[in-house]
């Protein structure tokens, strides 16, 4: 399946916007919105993956300070996420032309997913080891991400995904130590959502518990599907793909079903 890669300029940042064409064009289009540390190229295959298992064309994009978007240029707030959920997406998405999209999340993406479809309309919600609120384990995986950063190869692997490396990792991870941001918690915005969701999380996730996922099921109003895994960390797209891919296919199914 053919891609193309191409920039777009949100909130005056130059993003790198990776769009696949789906065969059906009755179905939504899938939007990708990557990891603490993603970026178009560390999702691989699986979009195109998703994208041909479900018919939808998709949208994959690298946020700013990520991939080969432009590189940080000033610290993060706190509301980092707040921000691109309901300043950058938004303007992306209107520069592109999608209208109700499925957002597929991953971990801060899923969180940035949540907050976007408390506020927009959305077709629908996937969600791989979304976070809602901070805990203990997270803080600390990424206490431990620091010290591998600084002790291993870890700038070299991150290197081939992003501009500048350096920046990307400390702009996450200086932000989610930082003490202001352990009351971080995005449960407020979970009763505005009335979308259907389809929600992941590992069994083995070191960044999250099962709790991130409960408080999801507890608190938003639309119907909801959680998927736990056995033999899965953080990143479920890459530990199970053919189950998530599968989960996928009919969560849009039934979405197609109910439209």
């Amino acid at each position: 399946m053919q891609s193309d890669l191409s920039f777009v300029t949100v909130r005056g940042k130059r993003l790198e916007v990776q769009k696949i064409p789906g065969r059906d064009p009755h179905a939504p289009t899938l939007v990708f919105l990557h990891e603490g540390l993603g970026s178009v190229s560390m999702w691989r295959e699986f979009p195109a993956q998703a994208a041909g298992a479900t018919g939808c064309a998709a949208v994959v994009y690298s946020r700013y300070g990520y991939g080969n978007s432009e590189v940080f240029s000033e610290p993060r707030s706190v509301r980092y996420m707040h921000d691109e959920a309901l300043e950058a997406l938004p303007e992306l998405l209107g520069a592109l032309g999608v209208r109700e999209p499925v957002l597929v999340g991953h971990s801060d993406g899923g969180s940035i997913a949540l907050i976007h479809a408390g506020a927009h309309r959305v077709k629908g919600l996937v969600l791989m080891a979304p976070h809602v609120f901070v805990e203990d384990l997270s803080v600390k995986s990424i206490a431990e991400a620091k010290l591998a950063f600084e002790g291993t190869d870890l700038p070299q692997k991150l290197g081939r995904h992003h501009a500048d490396a350096a920046k990307t990792f400390r702009g996450w991870n200086d932000i989610w130590l930082h003490p202001d941001f352990r009351g971080w918690n995005i449960e407020e915005v979970l009763p505005r959502i009335s979308c259907p969701i389809l929600a992941i999380q590992g069994f083995d996730d070191e960044y999250g518990t099962m709790a991130q996922l409960e408080a999801i099921a507890r608190q938003t109003g639309g119907p909801i599907e959680l998927l736990r895994l056995a033999r899965c960390g953080h990143s479920p797209h890459r530990d199970q793909p053919k189950v998530v891919i599968e989960a996928m296919s009919r969560f849009i199914d039934r979405l197609d079903s109910d439209a």
